[in-house]
């Protein structure tokens, strides 16, 4: 046992300066970090806490046609907000702005509402405000104290309902967009505009540029101490602007002569290069109608008018190809050598229809085309020709082959929303869509255009701009130069011998005697198919789809039109014709005839193809005995009566 214990306070004194050492260290190193090392952070932190960044939207990229037009743009618009405070000063402010912008006690209700739900928020009340409008309202400064106005580009649309279809729209991003991935990596915010639907849709992160700021001081409750005040700014960088194959003028003409009171759709194509020229549905919309925020109202009454301006029908509208299926019948009997060539005939003469397998199925003439050869039948459009050329193929090699050519999936288009086709694609098929096998004779119905066939006229122009050019044709495409389209190439296997024994059908169709005479041109070539597409829920639509090109020159144009109920392919045809007449005098300076067709020129007292008129004077200007001779020699002989209408026959080729 000690007596004497150890002195314990120079342990605990040097504890205790131990301790102290470790606190002040502590506590420098934690001043050396905020002051030094993180400094520079924190004052940024608390400019941040200080000011609020207005957003300035970057002006969207410029699109321009194949010639330069502008397709869309933008143009200086302004942005009207208020900033937040008391529920009764706003909504006085709302009211005394009433009358400078147009606001209708429902809107001013929708505003408070929306205020309501973001109290914090800059309340926007238009993004679409004009300079005058703006103007009145700065005059009056002193009576709007809580009011921001920014000046912000807009997107204008100069081809209207045109190109709705095309050029699609932007409105505000979406809470559920802003979760996909394309946006979430890209920095979208919520208020962010965004294309919603066609060009602007599928090209977003070409066409959009990086939004700048405003920057406004704000107090300790993040409001805004002065909106006039700019404490600073960050420029925005514009989008990239693109060009497109589409040929504007062409899109307003087909717009203007559309019948208004039909639907239907329009797709006219280079040749062999897959490039897009025009894509019209019709009934159309107008995207300068939805720029910033889609009215209610509007929205509303679009969607459910029973003509569905919405809906595009050239990537979207299905329908059976009719009789236009024909022609690529025959593509693929020549390729097969089950056709020789031009002079190929048929084993049966069509005496108005024929039995094959346990089925008896009619010829739309009942009395019937005699012996025909391969141009003929095109031209008289003889079911009975056309169901031996399918049996011969047979279904299963008929379904592979339609669906080498692509009539089973989509084009590959860049546009959005674009359908596939119907077509089966083998044997099984059949049990698997009807629960049945497939019977020998349902190769008649499909070599025809009918049965499980229906396909967009995207997809039938298409296929014609191969006919039209080499027998093959990339992608259909909108942007010059892109290559986003990976849709299926076409390649319809054929030397130019084999292409020429078509072109001398679709001749034919428009010549005397011919199913589409009435929708022959004077001064080019029109090559082409009607049909009649049987439609269960109504009229049938009519079909016409071909090409046109100066005569003893290579086509310049292929093309596609459905007229919904418009009954047979006598309404799609002069249709199409006066779209190809345009865009063929367009491109070889010739001066503009409203009626190039031949039945315009027939109503009009006009004398067939042996001149043309001269529009501003109203009179008939005789073409040279030289073009005369060069029509001739390219098969385009003046025509000066409506030899369609000499018989019987001829009027009943007329309805197919």
């Amino acid at each position: 046992m000690r007596l004497f214990q150890g002195d314990t306070r120079q342990r605990r004194t040097l504890g205790a300066l131990f301790a102290v050492t470790f606190i002040i260290t502590t506590l420098l190193t934690a001043f050396f970090q905020t002051q030094v090392v993180a400094g520079a952070s924190y004052a940024e932190r608390s400019e941040e806490n200080r000011m609020r960044g207005i957003p300035i939207p970057a002006p969207r990229g410029t699109i321009l046609d194949r010639h330069g037009d502008v397709v869309a743009t933008s143009i200086t618009s302004y942005s009207i907000a208020v900033l937040p405070g008391d529920s009764a000063v706003v909504h006085n402010t709302l009211n005394d702005l009433a009358p400078f912008l147009g606001l209708s006690a429902e809107n001013v209700a929708d505003l408070m509402v929306k205020r309501n739900r973001r109290q914090h928020d800059l309340l926007e009340v238009t993004d679409r405000a004009t300079f005058s409008q703006a103007a009145a309202i700065e005059e009056r400064r002193s009576a709007f104290t809580n009011l921001m106005v920014v000046e912000r580009p807009q997107r204008y649309y100069p081809g209207g309902a045109a190109i709705g279809h095309i050029s699609g729209y932007v409105t505000e991003i979406t809470k559920g967009q802003l979760q996909q991935e394309q946006y979430a990596n890209n920095g979208y915010r919520q208020g962010m505009l965004i294309g919603q639907a066609g060009i602007e849709r599928q090209y977003e992160l070409h066409l959009a540029g990086r939004d700048g700021a405003r920057f406004v001081e704000v107090d300790a409750k993040g409001r805004v101490v002065d909106p006039r005040s700019t404490v600073g700014a960050r420029a925005p960088i514009p989008g990239s602007p693109m060009r497109l194959t589409l040929d504007l003028k062409l899109q307003e003409y087909i717009h203007d002569i559309f019948p208004d009171t039909m639907e239907g759709a329009v797709v006219a194509m280079v040749p062999s290069t897959g490039e897009i020229l025009a894509m019209y549905s019709h009934p159309s919309y107008d995207p300068n109608d939805f720029v910033g925020r889609i009215p209610t109202r509007l929205w509303g009454a679009l969607n459910n008018d029973p003509r569905k301006p919405m809906f595009n029908r050239t990537i979207t509208g299905q329908y059976p190809p009719a009789s236009t299926f024909k022609t690529i019948t025959a593509a693929m009997g020549l390729e097969r050598g089950i056709l020789k060539d031009v002079n190929s005939r048929m084993p049966i003469s069509c005496t108005g229809g024929m039995a094959y397998a346990g089925r008896y199925s009619r010829c739309w003439y009942r009395a019937g085309h005699g012996n025909l050869n391969l141009a003929q039948a095109i031209e008289n459009s003889c079911n009975v020709y056309f169901y031996q050329v399918g049996i011969r193929i047979g279904l299963a090699e008929l379904a592979r082959a339609g669906v080498r050519l692509g009539f089973a999936s989509k084009t590959g288009i860049d546009l959005p929303a674009e359908v596939s086709g119907i077509f089966p694609r083998d044997l099984a098929w059949y049990k698997k869509q009807f629960r049945v096998d497939p019977v020998p004779s349902d190769v008649m119905s499909l070599a025809i255009g009918q049965g499980p066939n229906t396909q967009t006229p995207l997809r039938m122009a298409y296929v014609y701009s191969a006919i039209a050019g080499d027998g093959t044709s990339p992608s259909p495409h909108l942007v010059d130069g892109d290559s986003i389209a990976k849709g299926q190439p076409i390649d319809l296997g054929l030397e130019r011998a084999g292409l020429e024994a078509l072109w001398e059908g679709l001749r034919l169709v428009t010549e005397p005697e011919g199913t589409a005479l009435q929708s022959s041109l004077a001064r080019y070539k029109l090559y082409g198919k009607t049909g009649t597409a049987q439609n269960p829920q109504g009229a049938d639509h009519g079909w016409f789809a071909g090409f046109a090109g100066r005569p003893g020159g290579h086509p310049d144009i292929a093309i596609a039109v459905i007229v919904e109920h418009g009954l047979h392919g006598d309404a799609a045809a002069p249709l199409g014709a006066k779209i190809v007449n345009y865009y063929l005098d367009r491109k070889y300076g010739q001066p503009f005839d409203p009626a190039p067709t031949l039945g315009e020129r027939w109503r009009a007292g006009r004398s067939g193809t042996d001149g043309q008129w001269d529009t501003p004077n109203r009179r008939l200007i005789p073409f040279s005995p030289e073009e005369l001779r060069r029509g001739r020699a390219a098969g385009n002989a003046p025509a000066t009566r409506p030899r369609a209408s000499d018989s019987p026959a001829a009027r009943a080729r007329a309805a197919d």
